[in-house]
C-alpha cells in the first residue's frame, strides 16, 4: 500500500512539470487511475506466484481410521475349515426354518380337515327289513330328517307313467331310486325348509301345511309353492335290506 502511494506521488510530481496547471488535474487523475490499476495486476502476479500450492492432507490428519475389515477378515487360504464351518451353520439353520415351516402347515391343514365325530356322522347306515309294502319311515342324517319309503308295484307304475310335461321339476322316477321298491329323500321342502307330512296331500306322497306344497309318491313336486323336488341324498345298499346314507 505504501508503493501504490509512492508510485502515485512521483507520477502526480512529473506530471506538472510538463504540463501547464489547468490541464494537470485532469491528466494527473487519469494517470493515477492507470498506474493504480497496473500495479494491482502486478501484486496480484507476485502473490500468486510466491504462494506455495495446496497439499493433500496425510492420512493421520483425516482422523480415526477403522481396520475392522482387515482385523476380521478371514484368510481362506491359511484357515479353510472356517468357511467349511460357515457353510454348515448356514445350512443348519435353513433346515431348522425349513423343518418348522413344514410342522406349521401339516398343523394348519390339518385342523381344517374333519374330526373323528365329524366323520362318523357323514355316513350312516340303516336296516329297513321291518318296513313294510307301502310304509313311510323317517330317520336322521346329519342332523337332517330322511324319508324312506318302501313303496307298491302299483305306486310304481303310478310315478313311471307321469308325463315330464305335467312336472315343475322334470325328472324321470327311474332317475331318483336305486331299486324301484325304494325311494329316500330329505324330509325338507324345498319352499322355505319345512318338514312336509308323509302320506297326505292331492298325491298321497308327502304334503306341507305351511304353503301347501304337495308331493307325489317319487318326492316330486305336483303342487304348491315349491319350486323344486324333494332332494335325493347319497346312498347304496350294503345288503337286502340295508341302506348306507352318506
Amino acid at each position: 500500500m505504501n508503493a501504490l502511494r509512492l508510485a502515485s506521488r512521483l507520477s502526480s510530481r512529473a506530471s506538472s512539470q510538463f504540463l501547464p496547471r489547468g490541464g494537470a488535474t485532469a491528466i494527473n487523475s487519469t494517470g493515477f487511475r492507470a498506474t493504480n490499476a497496473a500495479f494491482q495486476q502486478s501484486a496480484t502476479a507476485n502473490i500468486s506466484t510466491s504462494l506455495p500450492a495446496p497439499k493433500a492432507p496425510a492420512l493421520h490428519e483425516l482422523g480415526s481410521v477403522d481396520h475392522g475389515f482387515t482385523d476380521d477378515r478371514i484368510d481362506r487360504i491359511a484357515e479353510p475349515e472356517r468357511r467349511a464351518f460357515t457353510y454348515l451353520l448356514l445350512s443348519g439353520v435353513r433346515f431348522a426354518y425349513a423343518s418348522t415351516a413344514r410342522v406349521l402347515v401339516v398343523k394348519f391343514v390339518s385342523s381344517m380337515s374333519a374330526s373323528a365325530d365329524v366323520l362318523a356322522l357323514a355316513s350312516a347306515e340303516f336296516d329297513v327289513s321291518g318296513v313294510g309294502v307301502g310304509k313311510t319311515i323317517t330317520v336322521k342324517w346329519r342332523g337332517k330328517p330322511v324319508f324312506i319309503r318302501h313303496r307298491t308295484p302299483e305306486e310304481i307304475s303310478t310315478e313311471a307313467s307321469v308325463s315330464l310335461d305335467n312336472l315343475r321339476d322334470e325328472e324321470a322316477d327311474e332317475e331318483r331310486t336305486l331299486q324301484p321298491e325304494w325311494l329316500i329323500v330329505l324330509g325338507i321342502c324345498t319352499h322355505l325348509g319345512c318338514v312336509p307330512i308323509s302320506g297326505a296331500g292331492d298325491y298321497n306322497g308327502w304334503f306341507c301345511p305351511c304353503h301347501g306344497s304337495h308331493y307325489d309318491v317319487s318326492g316330486r313336486i305336483r303342487k304348491g309353492p315349491a319350486p323344486l323336488n324333494l332332494e335325493v341324498p347319497p346312498y347304496k345298499f350294503t345288503g337286502d335290506a340295508k341302506i348306507l346314507i352318506g
